[in-house]
């Protein structure tokens, strides 16, 4: 295969389809959502077949326990993807939707419309689920979206983009409005993130090496997160119980997402009462504790860390643990080390719950509740195409808007500028 050439292609077509999906109408959009999640449901045996396929492939390749994880399909998971097909059929569409219209003194009127992206390059590793999501989420949100799977997928993404065909194919839509790579020569990501003739936006998905290596290549704007290293602060003034269930949560939930905690912060005041409890349950449930000096002397199961564990996301069984003076020192620490991900504060003080949303400068920052709450359908987005860390354009998990932009509209009856 001629990658470039293929890769040019692919281009092309998710452009022109990109102008007809800017112009369906909710009604269509919606109907091919809904076939999308009926072929999906249909065709069940076919993706848990190929799906099984891959994990073999897999795990003779020796893919680590996480991928595995996220490599595997069950028919619960299955069902989920179908589901969420039908969530965001049901969300409102954000496209054309007008806001601060204000009539000025010309006797203009100004406002914004919510228009999409365009073409939308999305490029991941082993989530077979990011298939259908990133399909619906485009889809409902007017653009056109190319997918980059990882090889470790392949059989089954291919399995569901034929079920996303049939759902395009039954609304009168373009197939070509979602289009799954069909090769997996590495050089079709450098292609596909250099082609802003043809691409708005790129959002990979995958791990810190992938990230790296998009953004230092490609040519168009892309919506990324390197890390998720969250951190849990149990304030002076936390509730014990709360304290507790919130780490346990965010922590042991799932060792292998970017909302999954990975540092422990303790108010000095309250280390003698509560770091051996919390640090018991962490050990109960196998994980291993990166201490400070402090830590280690009141949970002498700990192991001493390192700089670079305050920065580490660790994916793993594995935390690392801290008693900082006050909130100003947690604060502090949070801003320096972490990956501005998703950041809690555990506390009864109200005005230290204001402070900790206030100062902390990430994504997401929350009071008394688990970082595993950092997702989109957590927040009601429906489906998420990813998480992002940066500060301009979206940020934390992106749904339907995230994947919009505004244009200003100038609605006039005759008006001139004197």
């Amino acid at each position: 295969m001629d990658v470039k050439a293929y890769m040019q292609q692919v281009g092309r077509n998710a452009r022109e389809a990109s102008r007809a999906m800017a112009r369906a109408s909710t009604g269509a959009k919606n109907a091919a959502l809904l076939a999308m999640a009926e072929a999906i449901r249909g065709r069940s045996g076919e993706l848990l077949a190929a799906n099984a396929a891959d994990v073999a492939e897999a795990r003779a390749n020796g893919l680590d326990a996480a991928m595995i994880d996220r490599l595997m399909l069950t028919d619960k998971s299955v069902e989920a993807m179908a589901l969420g097909l039908e969530q965001v059929a049901a969300l409102p569409d954000p496209v054309g939707e007008i806001s601060d219209l204000k009539r000025r003194p010309s006797g203009i009127q100004v406002g914004k419309m919510r228009v999409p992206l365009g073409v939308v390059g999305i490029i991941y590793e082993a989530r077979p689920n990011v298939t259908a999501d990133a399909a619906a989420l485009c889809l409902k949100s007017g653009n056109a979206a190319i997918l980059r799977s990882g090889k470790e997928a392949l059989r089954c993404n291919q399995a569901i983009a034929a079920c996303v065909r049939t759902g395009l194919a039954a609304a009168g839509l373009p197939e070509t409005a979602v289009q799954v790579i069909e090769t997996t020569d590495r050089a079709a990501v450098g292609h596909l993130v250099a082609m802003p003739e043809y691409v708005d936006v790129i959002v990979p998905r995958g791990g810190k090496g992938l990230i790296e290596r998009i953004s230092k290549e490609a040519r168009v704007p892309v919506i990324k997160h390197l890390d998720g290293n969250c951190h849990v602060y149990v304030d002076a003034a936390a509730d014990a119980a709360k304290a507790l269930a919130i780490l346990e949560n965010s922590k042991t939930q799932r060792l292998g997402t970017c909302n999954t905690a990975e540092s422990l912060l303790i108010a000095r005041s309250v280390a003698v009462s509560l770091a051996p409890t919390l640090c018991a349950m962490l050990i109960a449930r196998g994980v291993e504790l990166r201490g400070c000096a402090e830590t280690r002397k009141l949970v002498p199961q700990a192991v001493a860390a390192t700089e670079q564990d305050w920065y580490a996301e660790y994916l793993a069984a594995i935390i690392s643990v801290k008693v900082v003076a006050d909130v100003d020192e947690a604060i502090a620490h949070i801003n320096k080390y972490s990956s501005q991900h998703t950041d809690v504060i555990v506390t009864e003080n109200y005005s230290n719950a204001m402070r900790f949303l206030r100062e902390v400068d990430s994504a997401s920052v929350m009071v008394n509740a688990s970082t595993r709450f950092a997702d989109g359908f957590e927040y009601g987005l429906g489906a998420e195409i990813g998480i992002s860390t940066d500060k301009f354009h979206a940020r934390g998990p992106v749904g339907l808007e995230g994947l919009t932009s505004q244009k200003w509209i100038v609605l006039g009856n005759g008006e001139v500028r004197s």
